[in-house]
């Protein structure tokens, strides 16, 4: 049966309207630009078939129309890496660009699996449009098997900007033309991008962080002054460089003119030094002074990367850094500036918590997350300003992006012991276990994480297994990123060393999706499969549903082939199923553990050579007794 010709007309609306929308991305330039291109001009080609089935109203069935569908999910896809890599940060992009190729290839993959989906030899349409899918359909089968090349050029002028104090001009500028950061709006653009990257970014940005921050700063430098000086010639820009310095304009306040010492950013995206526009709105003023946008709230945040920049330019100039004196700075033994915590601006994100509007609540708590993950002061300082109960309110909102950014801001701040107490006392446990069970993945898994970090102390892993937390981490476990796998184990591992919870663990199914870890080699969780059946093959239930999974052949071979630790492990598991046991004693026999076993007891740890030689022992007195058994 065929499907409705309204329903019909609206799949195929929709697919136009995704190529057409897709189309829009075709002028990028930059490193990306080729790649980004051709597959742009590929997906564009499919516009005419898309078009002329509307067009002449082909009734199709349904085995034909879910290759459409899997059409326009690839094509949502495609939007979205589109929309992310010309919208997000060219210095981070470079930085990680094996992955955003793959990305890229990944696309193509897809595209050509929906078209292999699609029998467009079967569907009445002209001549002209199949011969053109037909060849579509052959350079997307082309182009899935061809890998992009390194840009030599590229890679080597990003290793001597990165390496060398000074780079050569002519370097800064071919990197400066291939990521289209050659004006001060551009690079203006580019620092509110990272700012925003790093705002929602998971890992530890310190490195990262430092080298874009590092990189960005040398194109200020030398695009600030391409701009600033007349005679081009190498001659006369060196000698430039020994006059005295000239503040770049984007570091300078658009109000005060002023090198910037505290800059934030506002609602329009402008940058300001933070005393000269709280003046501007302590006077009343509703409107951005640059652009004279209507600002949408009065919150103001920090521009963490321009003040990196600002720090850098300062220290390669011999110009003293200067200092904010609105910030609760202070000193730890030794002198080492501790802390960027400007209690004022804590108090404001607070406030913006517990009253603000949904968006000033995600802008807020994002804010929290940044600053509780920068040092350890920031962490004492929020949780002391009474941001913990109001962040745990928000695991509760309705916004995902405000759900991640607080149950990120509270892994964070569990890093400092004395705010793990508070958490728990906040009565986070059931709040971060819902957020585990139906939250976006991101948030899941720093649910994981900060679930981790909590059961660090004995009596909270009672609690958070009593909450339900064990169910809800093995399906994160199944269903996660390689990433979100690693958090749900590393918790699992942590709530098992309590009795209670090995019980749940085991009730709950946790040991096939272990099992299947153990034979996926190139899955990467090996380890933590081994760790976490080590120590539930200390629990009766535990041991039972192990040999269940017909785990004994894996375990052998892991005991044969794997790292001294998954050796140790391997071996600590089988001792623990054949102890007492004549039925699992045999079948690990059978697969050939007793030679297996013998060179363990040569070369592993300690701990595997006396596992190995007392399973030994084991095997070879069922072999004693299997033989004076026999007639």
């Amino acid at each position: 049966m065929g499907l409705t010709s309204c329903a019909h007309e609206e799949l195929m609306s929709r697919l136009v309207d995704s190529v057409k929308e897709i189309s829009g991305f075709s002028s990028s330039r930059g490193f990306i630009g080729k790649i980004q291109g051709d597959l742009v001009r590929r997906i564009t080609l499919l516009s005419p078939f898309f078009e002329e089935l509307i067009d002449v109203n082909v009734e199709l069935k349904e085995d034909q129309i879910a290759g459409f569908e899997v059409m326009r999910i690839a094509l949502d896809s495609s939007l979205e890496l589109f929309r992310s890599v010309n919208g997000g940060s060219k210095l981070f992009q470079i930085f990680d660009r094996d992955s955003v190729v793959q990305k890229f290839h990944n696309m193509t993959v897809e595209i050509e699996a929906a078209l292999s989906q699609i029998p467009y030899d079967k569907i009445e349409v002209s001549e002209e449009v199949r011969e053109q899918v037909q060849l579509l359909h052959f350079q997307f089968k082309r182009a899935k098997e061809r890998r992009e090349e390194y840009d030599i050029q590229l890679s080597h002028d990003l290793a001597m900007a990165e390496d060398v104090m000074d780079p050569d001009p002519n370097i800064l500028k071919r990197l400066s033309q291939e990521l289209q950061l050659s004006t001060i709006d551009e690079l203006k653009k580019e620092s509110h991008a990272i700012h925003e990257y790093f705002l929602s970014y998971d890992g530890d940005p310190d490195d990262c962080f430092e080298r874009m921050s590092s990189l960005l700063k040398k194109l200020v430098d030398f695009v600030t002054m391409e701009s600033s000086d007349p005679d081009p010639s190498t001659g006369n820009r060196i000698i430039s460089r020994h006059r005295s310095p000239v503040i770049p304009e984007y570091f300078r306040c658009p109000i005060s003119l002023e090198l910037m010492k505290d800059p934030v950013i506002v609602s329009t995206g402008q940058t300001y030094e933070r005393s000269s526009i709280q003046k501007w709105l302590d006077a009343g003023h509703k409107t951005c002074p640059k652009s004279q946008e209507t600002l949408l709230h009065a919150g103001l945040t920090p521009n963490y990367v321009l003040k990196s920049l600002i720090a850098l330019w300062c220290e390669s100039n011999g110009i003293e850094l200067p200092q904010n004196q609105g910030s609760c700075r202070t000193t730890k033994t030794g002198g080492s500036s501790s802390s960027d915590c400007d209690r004022t601006f804590v108090f404001s994100l607070l406030e913006k918590l517990a009253n603000g509007t949904t968006e000033q609540q995600r802008a807020a708590a994002g804010e929290l997350r940044l600053l509780a993950k920068r040092n350890v002061d920031n962490r004492v300082c929020i949780a002391e300003a009474g941001a913990i109960p109001l962040l745990v309110e928000l695991l509760s909102s309705p916004d995902p992006r405000t759900q991640e950014h607080s149950v990120t801001a509270l892994l964070n701040l569990s890093i400092n012991e004395g705010n793990k107490g508070a958490i728990v006392d906040a009565g986070a446990i059931t709040d971060i276990v819902e957020v585990l069970k139906n939250g976006s993945m991101e948030a899941r898994e720093n649910a994981a994480a900060t679930l981790f970090s909590l059961s660090v102390i004995d009596e909270n892993k009672v609690a958070i297994g009593a909450a339900g937390a064990i169910q809800a981490l093995i399906s994160l476990l199944e269903e996660g990123t390689r990433r979100g796998k690693k958090d749900a184990a590393t918790a699992i591992f942590n709530l098992c060393i309590y009795q209670g919870n090995k019980s749940r663990a085991v009730k709950g199914g946790i040991v096939d999706p272990l099992t299947r870890l153990l034979k996926d080699a190139g899955g990467g969780m090996v380890d933590e499969a081994l760790a976490i059946l080590a120590i539930l093959s200390t629990n009766q239930e535990g041991k039972a549903a192990i040999a269940e999974a017909e785990s004994i052949p894996v375990l052998v071979e892991i005991i044969r082939t794997g790292s001294p630790r998954n050796r140790e492990n391997a071996a600590a598991i089988l001792w623990y199923l054949c102890i007492g046991n004549m039925e699992r004693l045999n079948v690990a026999r059978e697969v050939g553990a007793d030679v297996a076993l013998k060179e363990l007891t040569e070369n592993g740890t300690d701990r595997a050579k006396r596992k190995a030689a007392s399973l030994l022992e084991l095997i070879q007195q069922t072999e004693v007794v299997a033989v004076s058994t026999v007639p």
